[in-house]
């Protein structure tokens, strides 16, 4: 009689250590398509696979992926990039808990923001050798190039390291060189032909649905704004951010403070 109540007892431990763990290892996202050699880990990744939070993703020459997570976020890897899903949480009823940081080591993306980005835009945080970066509703993409250079297809980003805090809006581009330099607005003609060829590569992907950007924009026309303690929108920017939280308690221009390095 004991031996069954033990047996029992260590049974209900199982049911409940199974369900923590079936818990702990949720997925995130699923790959919606890809193309070459794209690995999770040293797993080969193929159409419809489940990609958990905590995994590093990577893409070989050539190749590409395009995640969508299960808050409809899409994300596009392009090739000979390195992506890690450091802490995704998601759950349709729980939104206090939603969390998005993603972590690119190298190579170069494309992020359209989904229900976590709308429900609490601090939720979601792209880190990158040279800086955070944060969203406002946003389609952008991030090549790495030494300088990290950011292109924004609609919304607008927030570029922070111990240099300060950068916001580019709409149609304009910016370079960010190192952790302690703000980041600065760059014309589309100064864009490194590295970051300008991956751009153009994940504007053009098929399947995903964002605000691409318009033909000739840059950031002469669209406006950007920086500053090592205050950030203020160009009239442009400012309009198009305005445009995006329409809605929200949040002004398009917003002031800044440098983080302490």
């Amino acid at each position: 009689m004991q031996q069954q109540a033990i047996l029992r007892t260590l049974g209900w431990v199982a049911i409940a250590f199974s369900a923590a763990f079936a818990t702990a290892v949720q997925a995130a996202a699923t790959v919606q398509s890809l193309r070459g050699d794209v690995r999770a880990g040293k797993t080969q990744l193929a159409p419809n696979s489940r990609v958990m939070s905590g995994t590093q993703i990577t893409t070989g020459a050539g190749a590409q992926v395009v995640l969508k997570f299960d808050d409809s976020q899409t994300i596009v890897l392009n090739e000979n990039t390195a992506f890690r899903i450091t802490d995704f949480r998601y759950k349709k009823e729980e939104p206090r808990g939603d969390r998005a940081v993603f972590d690119l080591l190298r190579g170069a993306l494309r992020a359209i923001s989904g229900i976590v980005a709308s429900r609490n835009q601090q939720a979601f945080q792209l880190r990158v050798p040279q800086a955070t970066i944060g969203i406002r509703g946003t389609d952008f993409m991030v090549a790495i190039v030494n300088p990290a250079v950011v292109a924004v297809n609609t919304g607008a980003v927030a570029v922070t390291n111990s240099g300060g805090t950068a916001v580019f809006g709409a149609g304009s581009f910016g370079s960010v060189a190192s952790s302690t330099t703000l980041g600065v607005a760059i014309p589309a003609s100064a864009v490194p032909s590295g970051a300008s060829a991956a751009f153009s590569s994940m504007n053009a992907v098929a399947g995903v649905v964002g605000g691409g950007m318009a033909p000739g924009a840059s950031a002469a026309t669209a406006g950007a704004a920086t500053s090592g303690t205050t950030v203020a929108g160009a009239v442009a920017a400012a309009a198009v951010v305005g445009a995006a939280m329409a809605g929200n308690d949040e002004s398009s221009t917003t002031t800044h403070h440098p983080t302490t390095p």
